[in-house]
């Protein structure tokens, strides 16, 4: 008896039913295993998460964002294309910045010999100061680019040296420490504990440098799994926004420990804000993130600050605080920050820093220390 005559479905219509079913059960199987390798080919082949992927929104404005290009790398920077050519006189030291093709080289000349280095690193989206490499040294330029003056100028905080040669009128050399907390706070990828490899440097300050936890984030969203987020920065109260923010915009702690004191320090805004009366450490009206959206432009528009301002002071009654114990302004209800958060000239800056110690600011008063 040959194979096809012994098949029970031989004549059999129960038994041809049953082979229908088997023959549909395999085409479906055979379907799902290909949609199964169509799905993962595509998954495989599909374009990697970023935080872009579901935010869209805040990657768009960030990436015009001043941390986002808190430090840039060598290349077509925008000022210096605009600005060709820069040249100053310092003593007995002549500096030139030329910018070709891409390519931006930071000359110092003292009239019988000279040095150029290419600009490796770009610290500043508008001010800029310069980092160079040196027989495996790093070095802050001595010079920076001021945009208000367009002009080259002394560093701020680099007035007082006095160059005894051509490599030390070029810039001051940064100690292992110093680099790696400049980097850390205008790049992204330093690994604490670990030593800081410059290759591995993210220009600017990506969305993991103060998320922290969002490359695991990412990791886990692509598998669709949510439940490992990133702490929420807006969940902090005003005193730790201020210390958060303030590892690179320096803490009040960190000012004061160090004795700082003058003008030269008003950039530090979480000590200055923290000198305010009306800083209350577990109010976040109060907070950094009240005024600021750290994805977005700052934001120059006077009146934009009102409603910040009126949070505090023009707040009804029931609202947490009695009537008598809102201070109101008698003066105006806007424009609030041009009195009280004036503008204050920074020292060798050629630019203006907005004091964030909020006060009654009177016409020829002494800087409030």
């Amino acid at each position: 008896m040959s194979a096809c005559s012994a098949s029970p479905f031989r004549n059999n219509s129960r038994g041809r039913l049953v082979a229908a079913r088997l023959s549909v059960s395999i085409s479906l199987l055979f379907a799902g295993l290909m949609n199964l390798s169509l799905a993962q080919a595509t998954k495989a082949t599909a374009a990697p998460t970023t935080c872009a992927t579901c935010h869209a929104g805040a990657a768009a404005h960030y990436a015009t964002a001043p941390m986002r290009h808190a430090m840039e790398a060598q290349g077509a920077n925008p000022q210096l294309v605009a600005h060709p050519t820069l040249t100053t006189q310092i003593g007995s030291y002549s500096y030139s910045v030329q910018t070709k093709n891409g390519q931006s080289t930071y000359t110092v000349s003292d009239g019988t010999g000279s040095m150029t280095l290419p600009i490796r690193w770009i610290f500043g989206q508008h001010s800029q100061t310069w980092v160079f490499e040196k027989d495996g040294h790093l070095y802050e330029s001595l010079v920076s680019y001021f945009p208000r003056d367009n002009t080259l100028s002394i560093t701020p905080g680099d007035q007082k040296v006095t160059p005894k040669n051509l490599t030390e009128a070029m810039g001051r050399e940064l100690s292992v420490w110093e680099s790696r907390s400049c980097f850390n706070c205008h790049a992204t990828g330093i690994v604490p504990g670990e030593k800081m490899t410059l290759e591995k440097l993210t220009p600017g300050l990506d969305c993991a440098r103060c998320h922290d936890g969002a490359r695991q984030h990412m990791t886990d969203a692509a598998h669709d799994n949510f439940t490992t987020l990133p702490k929420s920065l807006r969940r902090m109260d005003a005193e730790e926004v201020s210390n958060f923010c303030g590892q690179c915009h320096r803490t009040w702690d960190t000012v004061v420990r160090n004795h700082w004191h003058g003008p030269a320090f008003v950039r530090f805004q979480p000590y200055r804000l923290g000198n305010s009366k009306c800083f209350i450490g577990n109010d976040k009206r109060i907070s950094c993130l009240a005024c600021h959206d750290p994805h977005q432009q700052v934001n120059h528009d006077q009146s934009y600050y009102d409603s910040k301002c009126l949070a505090c002071h023009a707040a009804p009654k029931g609202a947490g605080a009695s009537a008598a114990a809102i201070k109101t302004c008698s003066v105006a209800t806007k424009n609030c920050t041009t009195c009280h958060m004036p503008k204050v000239e920074l020292p060798g800056g050629h630019a203006q820093f907005t004091d964030h110690q909020i006060r009654i600011a009177r016409a020829g008063d002494p800087y409030p220390n």
